[in-house]
């Protein structure tokens, strides 16, 4: 079975985030999300208009991959360096905002493709086949473009 591990993960989130924004009522973004930005460290908002749902299928992928993973560990994750001072002093790192993946978390609760237990938030069953089957397509996709893959994405025999 082809993993999210086994597909690169720029193409997993595009497709991802452009299922998300089709097929799943409850991920919008809010009224505030066009004048906002996405870290301390930035001077504008995002220049792409679909960055919502862009970051909402990251978190997903973080999910999937390093779940149950809380808050704190996903504004580490989303988080900068930044400069201190002048001189040679070195650079330290600071956690990304906590409102946007706040904001996204509720709403993938709400769409059943996360869920909250006590040690952080983890993908359902449902999520996690969601993850798997896009997966698999994007898996096939690149089979199909390049035949010499197939070795490394084929099911293992027994």
């Amino acid at each position: 079975m082809v993993s999210v591990k086994d597909v690169p993960a720029d193409l997993l989130i595009k497709e991802l985030a452009a299922y998300l924004k089709t097929n799943v009522a409850q991920v919008k973004p809010p009224v505030w999300a066009a004048y906002v930005k996405t870290g301390a460290n930035k001077d504008r908002p995002p220049m792409d208009d679909d960055w919502w749902y862009v970051r909402a299928a990251s978190i997903v992928r973080r999910l999937y991959l390093d779940g149950p993973v809380g808050l704190s560990r996903l504004r580490t994750y989303y988080g900068y360096r930044a400069k201190v001072g002048q001189g040679m002093r070195s650079e330290r790192t600071r956690k990304a905002g906590g409102a946007v993946i706040r904001k996204l978390l509720h709403q993938l609760e709400q769409a059943g493709i996360v869920a909250r237990t006590k040690r952080g938030r983890v993908l359902t069953p449902e999520g996690r086949s969601l993850v798997d089957r896009i997966a698999t397509k994007i898996a096939k996709e690149l089979v199909k473009a390049r035949p010499e893959l197939a070795k490394y994405l084929a099911p293992p025999k027994e």
